[in-house]
C-alpha cells in the first residue's frame, strides 16, 4: 500500500485550444489538450518527484480515456478515479489570444462526471489516501456540486483531525455559483480548515473585504492558517505566518506572455512542493513565482510545469 505525499480531489477535463487568434465563434481548428486546477497542481508536484494521488470521476467517453491515458503517463495515482456509465467527462474550450491577456473560456461541465462525486468517493479512514502528507484542495470541487462540497469539506476535515497539512487555493469561479454570499461563506469555510491559504489580491479583497495583501493574510491567520500567500500577479507575492513573519517575495520577468491560464497552479505546486522540501516560506513563494512565470509562456495549461532539472536550469 503506497502512501501518495500529496492527495487532491477535483475534475479534469479536456481542454480545446483555438489554434488560430479571435473569437471562438470564428475558430475552426482546436488542439487537444488537459485542463482542471487541481489536475495541473497534481501534474505538476509529479514531475518534481512527489507521488500524488487524485480523486475524480470521468465518464465512459473518448475524453475520459484520453485524461486517463495521460494522467498514467504522469505517474498519477488513480486508484480513487472512477469511470461513470452515466455522466460524460467536462470539457472547455479556450481562445488563443497574441498580446498576453486572459483568453476567453467556455465550460462544458454541468452535470459532468466528476460534478457527481460525493461523500461515497470518500477514501477508507486508515487508507493510503487519508494518510497522505499533505492534501490540496481549490473553491472549484464545492462548486460542481452539494457533493462534490460534501467530499471536499470531509477530506478536509479528517486531514486537520490526523494533523496532516491543507493546501487551500480559492479559485473563485462565481458563474459556479448560485450566489456571491453563497460562494464567499463556502469557500471561507473551507479554507478555515487550511493550513496553507493561497488567494490572488482580488479573490482575497472579494472574499475577506480587506483591500491590501496584509489584510488579507491577518484575515486569514486570524482564522487558523498556518501560512497564507497572497498572488501579487506579475509583482510576485506577499507570504506571511502565524509566527509572525511577513515579506514580499517579487516576481520575475518573462520574455512574452503566451497564456495567463494555468499560472496561480503552477504558483501553488512551487509554494506546496517548497513547504514539503522544507524551505521556508519566503523561498517556497519565490519558486512559486518561478513556476508562474515559466507556465505563462507556454500554451496549454500543463506544458509549461517544469521538472527538477527543469527548474534547477531556469
Amino acid at each position: 500500500m503506497q502512501i501518495p505525499d500529496v492527495v487532491t480531489v477535483g475534475e479534469a477535463m479536456a481542454l480545446m485550444i483555438a489554434r488560430q487568434p479571435g473569437l471562438l465563434e470564428e475558430v475552426r481548428e482546436f488542439e487537444r489538450a488537459t485542463a482542471g486546477a487541481e489536475l495541473n497542481v497534481a501534474v505538476g508536484l509529479s514531475r518534481l518527484g512527489f507521488k500524488v494521488g487524485y480523486i475524480s470521476s470521468l465518464g465512459q467517453d473518448s475524453l475520459g480515456r484520453h485524461l486517463r491515458a495521460f494522467m498514467t503517463a504522469e505517474g498519477l495515482d488513480l486508484r480513487h478515479v472512477r469511470t461513470d456509465e452515466l455522466y460524460p467527462t467536462g470539457f472547455m474550450l479556450k481562445q488563443m489570444v497574441a498580446d498576453g491577456s486572459d483568453p476567453q473560456v467556455e465550460y462544458f461541465r454541468r452535470g459532468s462526471a466528476a460534478s457527481h462525486l460525493s461523500l461515497d468517493d470518500l477514501p477508507a479512514p486508515g487508507s493510503a489516501f487519508q494518510q497522505a502528507r499533505l492534501l490540496h484542495l481549490t473553491g472549484i470541487s464545492p462548486a460542481l456540486s452539494t457533493g462534490c462540497g460534501e467530499l471536499a469539506f470531509a477530506l478536509a476535515r479528517q486531514a486537520r483531525a490526523d494533523g496532516r497539512l491543507v493546501s487551500f487555493d480559492p479559485n473563485l469561479r462565481p458563474r459556479l455559483w448560485p450566489s456571491r454570499e453563497e460562494m464567499i461563506a463556502t469557500i471561507n469555510a473551507l479554507a478555515s480548515q487550511a493550513d496553507v491559504v493561497m488567494p490572488g489580491l482580488a479573490e482575497g479583497q472579494l472574499l475577506t473585504g480587506c483591500q491590501n495583501a496584509a489584510g488579507i493574510a491577518d484575515w486569514y491567520l486570524a482564522r487558523g492558517a498556518r501560512h497564507v500567500v497572497v498572488k501579487l500577479g506579475p509583482r510576485g507575492a506577499y507570504a506571511a505566518s502565524a509566527d509572525g513573519g511577513n515579506c514580499i517575495v517579487p516576481g520575475l520577468p518573462v520574455r512574452e506572455v503566451i497564456d495567463t491560464v494555468g499560472a496561480g497552479d503552477g504558483f501553488a505546486v512551487g509554494v506546496i512542493s517548497g513547504l514539503l522540501d522544507g524551505l521556508p516560506l519566503s523561498e517556497a513563494a519565490a519558486r512559486g513565482n518561478a513556476i508562474g512565470a515559466r507556465v505563462v509562456q507556454f500554451r496549454g495549461d500543463c506544458e509549461g510545469l517544469p521538472t527538477r532539472d527543469q527548474l534547477a536550469s531556469a
